[in-house]
């Protein structure tokens, strides 16, 4: 059997994605981002991210058809993130989706954006082993997950209780008086700076928080420690070592997210583990994984850096495996969820 030919759009936050995929084949990944038109305001503002994809989704489309050389007509399915996101931005992808699932008679599937970064390593390296644990870990998520089949079965093992670690790279950068968005100033600065220069804590690690919160993440604390420890250093009219405050934060984050997910597999028994999401892209997270994973004896796949972010592309794969594994359509009355949960694939 052929596998469907499907489109994907993606709108949940500050990126119009469109990606037309054929399996585990990329034909087409186009995306507009709008994250210039949110960097004044040290964040994205839901408004301006909205109007930034009604700008965007009709050129974004066109290209993306044009790279694939497909019609629309040729698709087999439309396949859209209906949350969690934004509300206003995840409203302009659904009705462009119903839109062109009515005109063209195509089913439309309304799906997870979290499973999507997932899923999207599959157009890196085939099929997904199943089953597999899956770290995710983007700008408003920090998830542990098992993946027992990429259309039908993921179960949340933990996840963030406060601060996701983008957020938290965010809002340090910030107070450090660099760029949004701060994960990549962070991670550049980081090379430069000692690691182990500054003893940070890390979150939910303590025996007593490992008995009710072994696989979730909190990096709401590991941000104060890091502003208190600024504030101080300005306030007894010393420099502050930018590179060093980076390194060492950094290496707090990238300690705990790797230690959990480890501990995961050995938990699961699971010998396979693949990372997601848009702080996926950072160097340290990926090389003290590899290192780690390693050591474990487990497997690691890791997606390269441009389909980590948000993309149309890592839509499309979920809708296909949907198509194939036989999971209803989504009505054309489908809303969105800002708090869509993991669990839950196709609405």
């Amino acid at each position: 059997m052929t596998a469907p030919l499907v489109l994907g759009i993606e709108s949940s936050c500050d990126e119009t994605g469109v990606g037309i995929v054929r399996g585990t084949e990329l034909l087409a990944n186009q995306v507009a981002s709008s994250v210039d038109l949110h960097a004044r305001f040290g964040g994205v503002v839901p408004e301006v991210a909205s109007r930034a994809h009604l700008e965007a989704m009709l050129p974004t489309l066109a290209r993306a058809c044009e790279d694939a050389e497909v019609d629309l007509s040729e698709v087999d399915g439309i396949a859209v993130t209906a949350g969690p996101g934004l509300v206003s931005a995840l409203v302009v992808g659904v009705a462009t989706a119903k839109a062109l699932a009515v005109a063209l008679n195509k089913p439309l599937y309304g799906v997870n954006h979290l499973i999507g970064h997932v899923a999207v390593d599959v157009l890196d390296h085939g099929p997904l082993p199943s089953p597999a644990i899956a770290l995710l870990v983007s700008g408003g998520h920090s998830s542990l997950l098992r993946v027992d089949d990429i259309a039908t079965s993921v179960r949340e093992l933990g996840s963030t209780i406060d601060d996701a670690a983008g957020e938290a790279y965010d809002k340090v950068a910030r107070l450090l008086g660099l760029p949004y968005p701060g994960g990549p100033v962070i991670d550049k600065a980081a090379a430069l700076g000692n690691p182990r220069a500054i003893a940070f804590p890390r979150g939910l690690t303590a025996t007593k928080d490992l008995a009710k919160h072994r696989f979730d993440f909190s990096f709401s604390g590991l941000k104060t420690a890091v502003a208190r420890w600024v504030e101080t250093r300005r306030r007894d009219g010393e420099d502050v070592p930018i590179n060093d405050v980076a390194a060492s934060f950094q290496e707090a984050v990238c300690d705990v997210l790797t230690a959990k997910a480890i501990a995961a597999c050995e938990a699961e028994g699971i010998g396979d583990l693949l990372i997601g999401g848009g702080v996926a892209a950072n160097s340290r997270l990926r090389s003290l994984l590899e290192e780690r994973a390693t050591a474990a004896g487990i497997r690691l796949r890791r997606p390269r850096p441009g389909l980590c972010t948000d993309n149309g592309a890592m839509i499309a794969v979920v809708g296909g495996a949907a198509m194939v594994a036989g999971v209803r359509p989504s009505s054309l009355d489908i809303g969105v969820d800002s708090g869509l949960p993991v669990s839950t694939i196709v609405v």
